[in-house]
């Protein structure tokens, strides 16, 4: 009859337990003695821009007798995954509104990589790379980052406007999208500094805060301030949005012009009025720089800084300045137009 266990192999036992019902409750496969076929990545994350070509890495160490590999990718704040492509090795299938500009590299026999073409504000986000070979599925995860700015928005009614659903809407008239959290508290590191709370793409309202001060949520350090989870149809707020690199460009046509006199003065130039999404892009990727107020398509005035000087928006760090939305006759301030 075998002795009892000994207090090493207890705790043996006991810590493989412990990890396995750890890795359960995050989700994770509890791992297992059997062979491991994919590779982990080298890089977990992955960055782009709009427009560009990206890849997602995924290969194979050795390949199984028979797969399949699934592509799917993670939503934020809506605890599902969309299928993008399934693959057999030799034959590929895409789905939804992402596989049809997906693709695998097949650089080789063992290369599952996913190449995206094309890439969108909404393809960044969180990816899953799935070997279903009918005995042990294992998967790896990466995450696709978009180089962009974030930039809070209020419609010209005033501050906390919209619901949820409306600063979604609100994002995309500007060449943008709710910004997630991680873009929003990258934009706090770079220097976002902002008092009113807006909605994010999880679901969220939060705002940034680089110098607590009374009127901004009081004294306490700096930070993403947060009001959490709220109800997406009754709850009204700013939004956060978030563009990156455009394909066209962004040019200043000065003069004292009325709102429907620059759309005239833009179309004269093969040309429309830019949007807010369009001058933050070029404020952050093109260095545009102009101390002058102008006309965009949403009705609002603004000029973007990346120089800070004496009578030119009077803030000492760079930024995209706003005189707010004046009259729409007013006769005042110049355009910037958005060219492809």
């Amino acid at each position: 009859m075998p002795g009892p266990l000994s207090l090493p192999t207890l705790c043996h036992f006991l810590l493989l337990w412990a990890f396995a019902i750890f890795h359960k409750a995050l989700g994770d496969t509890a791992p297992h003695p059997g062979p491991h076929y994919l590779l982990p990545p080298i890089h977990e994350v992955i960055h782009s821009r709009r427009g560009a070509t990206a890849t997602l890495p995924c290969v194979l160490g050795a390949p199984p007798p028979s797969y399949k590999v699934r592509w799917s990718k993670v939503e934020p704040g809506e605890l599902r995954e969309t299928l993008i492509l399934i693959t057999n090795g030799l034959q590929a299938r895409g789905y939804g509104p992402l596989g049809g500009r997906a693709r695998m590299r097949r650089g080789h026999r063992l290369d599952a990589s996913l190449v995206i073409e094309g890439v969108r504000l909404e393809d960044e986000g969180r990816y899953r790379c799935e070997l279903i070979n009918g005995i042990e599925d294992e998967s790896v995860a990466l995450t696709l980052r978009l180089e962009g700015v974030v930039f809070p928005y209020q419609p010209s009614r005033g501050r906390y406007q919209f619901n949820y659903y409306e600063a979604k809407q609100a994002c995309e008239e500007q060449d943008g999208r709710l910004a997630t959290y991680a873009q929003l508290y990258q934009a706090w590191t770079e220097g976002l500094d902002w008092c009113n709370a807006g909605w994010l793409l999880e679901g969220s309202v939060r705002y940034p805060v680089l110098t607590a001060r009374a009127p901004c949520g009081g004294p306490g350090r700096p930070g993403i301030r947060s009001y959490g989870p709220r109800d997406r149809k009754r709850d009204r707020y700013d939004a956060f949005c978030f563009t990156s690199m455009t394909a066209g460009h962004v040019f200043f046509v000065p003069g004292r012009l009325t709102l429907s006199e620059a759309h005239a003065a833009c179309r004269r130039r093969g040309a429309t009025v830019a949007k807010v999404g369009h001058l933050y892009a070029a404020w952050k990727f093109s260095g545009l720089d102009q101390c002058d107020g102008g006309w965009l398509a949403d009705g609002s005035v603004r000029f973007p800084i990346t120089s800070p000087r004496p009578r030119c928006g009077g803030l000492p760090d760079p930024g995209v300045r706003s005189f707010g939305f004046p009259r729409a006759q007013q006769a005042a301030f110049g355009t910037y137009c958005y060219s492809e």
